[in-house]
């Protein structure tokens, strides 16, 4: 059986390795002549056994070192994902709520534009031309209530009792006759929403709008 004396240590063979640990190769040797030289590995190449236990221990510290970096990055990288999903949420969040805001908006607008030919009001002994033109701008809406209002003025000057002493004709917007507007409610003679909301009703059907029926009143002082 062959032997071999590294640094005074007999071994049968050894896995040499490099100084910072990596293998390269084994250790042989052969007996010549009954004596034993000893053989010592090429370059900076020792044996594992050579490698103090110190540095060994401080090889695995280092590779314990290199992993618990790895995991904090890992961890850093995860809570800034989160952190970025959270932001990205809460602005999704703010965009989609200010786009519901705007089409509430609008839908109120256009409500308010079109007017509510449904809308009811306290009776009243009595109502002021101020009263009357807030029952107007309710029921006509405010995309159509300047020509409305404008048809009113010059026809009544905004009195729900106004006669004509020559036709007859009667009322804010001067139904011919009068008893017309009996379609729209019993009270025509008294409430100023039930003459509104026929006279409304006569200028769409007629003219397609208050303001259709104002563009022909100009022409012809009459609708």
């Amino acid at each position: 059986m062959s032997r071999i004396s590294v640094r005074g240590l007999a071994v049968a063979s050894a896995t040499a390795v490099t100084t910072v640990g990596a293998v390269v190769g084994v250790a042989s040797g052969a007996e010549q002549g009954g004596s034993t030289e000893a053989v010592e590995p090429a370059g900076t190449t020792t044996l594992l056994a050579d490698i103090p236990e110190g540095q060994q221990v401080q090889q695995a510290s280092l590779t314990e070192q290199v992993l618990a970096q790895s995991d904090a990055a890992d961890t850093t990288a995860r809570q800034s994902a989160e952190q970025a999903a959270r932001v990205q949420a809460a602005k999704d969040a703010a965009a989609k709520k200010k786009a519901a805001d705007e089409a509430a908006a609008k839908a109120r607008e256009e409500a308010a534009s079109r007017g509510d030919a449904r809308a009811s009001f306290p009776v009243q002994a009595s109502y002021s031309i101020a009263e009357v033109q807030a029952m107007a701008k309710q029921i006509v809406g405010s995309g159509q209530y300047f020509c409305f209002s404008n048809i009113v003025e010059h026809e009544s000057g905004w009195r729900y009792t106004a006669t004509n002493a020559s036709s007859g004709a009667y009322g804010l917007v001067q139904a011919l006759p009068g008893s017309k507007m009996a379609s729209a409610g019993a009270d025509w003679q008294t409430n100023p929403a039930t003459q509104i909301k026929w006279g409304l009703n006569y200028m769409n059907s007629r003219y397609g709008s208050p303001c259709g029926a104002w563009q022909f009143w100009q022409v012809n002082h009459w609708y």
